[in-house]
């Protein structure tokens, strides 16, 4: 029998089974819980259930949302979710393996925007062996997905070369400018989320970008932060100045550089750069479930939303985001994967990764993932080494063996945080005299902001 969710003062009620939280609970409202047996078990942030976690169900979409396919340029993505593009994460394996997942969600083509890793534009410019060997794309199968990249840069120049070659040499169809790095190796120099700080600087590099593209008729969008830190925000300005210069919509994550990925991400900025903008937002920051993707775009009006730490171990969240954003999603229940079927995805991963790196290169880089897909799960500290050291295919079948498939996916580690988090910074390393004014001095030289950033 189907769970029936009634409202009541208390809480939520499914036959008979109550959760002991209010009716919207905060990090993840929308979410329904269909419970089995009478087992007491305590659900985030104290809220307690009468009952043990079986299957989760993704309201479709808030209700009275409208569904509209979303429009980047020449692109239309009838999901509107981007994968962000996370170094040493976000390989064209990785990429292909949330795009299955997510294709899993709806029949819609494309089933949201999978971004290559950040390359330097200097890179791709100088024809940089290894920024051209991150330059790998899923083509299998046409009209499934974009060819998209996100490109750092500092030099207007430059940058536009860089735009040139990759639509015309590479067949890219869509460029993400990279303006909301907080890495100290980035901001000392001038860029990533430092950069929208010289207001003349953002807008010379978004102008000629867009230029560069149009030849190809080329979307390019832009990626920020709400500003270097609280007394120096940028992000409207620099909204502002990327609708003037033709940006098709922009991407902001709700923390500032100083902040990095301590604290909560202020959906509230979402809203006021939607409002402040004609063109589309897309938000970013603490959405570690569908339900708080409908949330968010729900309070802030975004477009569409942009996924980082939040699929860290859990690429089925695009099953979950196109159930719950695509035009066809599937309403209903989405079952929590068992640790079996975790198994079977991280055995899908390593097929992925060792058809494009060789098996001892792709197994390699598979065991940083492993601490993601089993945390919450009770697995041993023996087998947890050995899946974090796994050198074969017959070492890791022989490892997945040894997991326990049927144990039911934790209940605790619904709507936290996955991957870094921290603290905030001190203050936000800049360039000397950075901060007095918003306009970049003739004199100074950012030449040397690409020379340590990945991708070449």
């Amino acid at each position: 029998m189907r769970a029936r969710p009634i409202a009541t003062s208390a809480g939520v009620c499914l036959d008979g089974f109550t959760i002991r939280a209010p009716i919207d609970p905060g990090r993840s409202p929308g979410v329904r819980l269909r419970l089995k047996s009478h087992t007491p078990r305590v659900w985030k942030e104290g809220f307690r259930l009468t009952g043990r976690l079986q299957t989760v169900t993704t309201r479709q979409r808030h209700p009275g949302y409208p569904v509209e396919v979303l429009r980047i340029g020449s692109l239309e993505l009838p999901v509107p979710v981007v994968l962000a593009p996370m170094a040493g994460v976000t390989n064209p394996s990785y990429r292909r393996l949330c795009r299955e997942q997510a294709e899993q969600g709806t029949a819609a083509r494309p089933a949201g925007l999978f971004v290559c890793e950040m390359i330097t534009s200097r890179g791709v410019v100088e024809r940089n062996p290894r920024t051209f060997d991150m330059l790998r794309f899923d083509d299998h199968e046409p009209g499934s997905s974009v060819r998209s990249v996100q490109l750092y840069g500092v030099d207007p120049d430059v940058v536009a070369r860089a735009t040139s070659i990759l639509c015309d040499e590479l067949g890219v169809q869509h460029v993400d400018l990279n303006f909301g790095c907080p890495v100290p190796k980035v901001t000392r120099r001038g860029g990533g989320g430092a950069l929208p700080w010289k207001r003349d600087r953002l807008e010379a590099i978004l102008r000629a970008t867009v230029k560069a593209a149009a030849v190809y008729g080329v979307p390019v969008t832009m990626k920020t932060r709400l500003g270097i830190d609280t007394d120096h925000i940028t992000y409207l300005d620099a909204g502002r100045i990327a609708q003037d210069a033709g940006i098709a919509a922009v991407l902001i994550h709700g923390r500032t550089v100083q902040q990095a990925y301590s604290g909560e991400a202020d959906w509230e900025a979402i809203a006021r750069l939607v409002e402040h903008v004609d063109i589309p937002v897309l938000g970013n920051g603490d959405i570690w479930e569908a339900a708080d993707a409908v949330r968010m775009m729900d309070q802030s009006g975004c477009a569409g939303v942009v996924i980082g730490r939040g699929c860290l171990g859990r690429p089925w969240l695009f099953r979950d985001l196109a159930a719950a954003l695509g035009p066809d999603g599937t309403a209903g229940e989405l079952a929590l994967p068992t640790l079996g079927e975790v198994g079977s995805t991280i055995r899908r991963h390593a097929e992925l990764l060792v058809d494009l790196y060789g098996e001892k290169h792709g197994l390699t880089d598979l065991r940083k993932h492993m601490a993601w897909y089993l945390k919450g799960f009770p697995v041993g500290g023996e087998t947890r080494r050995g899946l974090a050291m796994v050198a074969s295919f017959d070492d890791l079948d022989a490892r997945l063996a040894d997991l326990d498939a049927a144990a039911e996916f934790p209940a605790g580690e619904l709507g936290t945080p996955r991957g870094r988090q921290g603290t905030p910074r001190d203050r936000v390393i800049l360039p000397y005299g950075w901060l007095d004014s918003p306009c970049l001095d003739d004199s100074v030289d950012l030449s040397d902001a690409e020379s340590e950033v990945s991708g070449g």
